[in-house]
């Protein structure tokens, strides 16, 4: 379940990138949190769909949802937010609300409680420049929480 939840999301990050550029426009790959998501536009139509999909086409000032949120399945959890990452029409990465440059950390960090699972039990979705989407498979330590 938790490589089936990371994949999910992956997916979701390649879908927006790729609608990005074959609509020429901007998409937004969305964080489960309002405020992360930014009040334009675009970050509105994603309110607080985590993982969902949303574009805004120049023609309209209102966006609409490409690819819906997925769920996580029990006993998978999110540790932290997700990184709410805006696409432009070239296909590169930022983190909604900041342009300055290519968005390059952590997306995502999805768990399973150490009593549900006793290794590799944590994986880490990363960025790098905007564009190379990478997952690392960790295990929490006794000092640790999930999430």
């Amino acid at each position: 379940r938790l490589t089936t939840a990371a994949n999910t999301l992956v997916n979701a990050l390649n879908t927006a990138r790729m609608e990005a550029i074959k609509r020429n426009a901007s998409v937004q790959f969305c964080s489960d949190s309002a405020t992360n998501n930014t009040d334009d536009n675009l970050g509105a139509g994603c309110g607080t769909s985590s993982g969902a999909v949303v574009v805004q086409t120049t023609s309209t000032t209102t966006a609409s949802v490409l690819d819906s949120a997925p769920g996580l399945a029990t006993p998978v959890q999110l540790s932290g937010d997700i990184t709410a990452i805006r696409f432009n029409s070239q296909g590169i990465g930022y983190e909604a609300g900041i342009s300055s440059a290519p968005f390059s950390g952590t997306v995502a960090t999805l768990c399973v409680p150490s009593s549900g699972l006793s290794s590799n039990n944590r994986i880490t979705i990363g960025m790098t420049t905007g564009t190379i989407i990478a997952t690392t498979t960790t295990t929490t330590t006794s000092t640790e929480t999930c999430p």
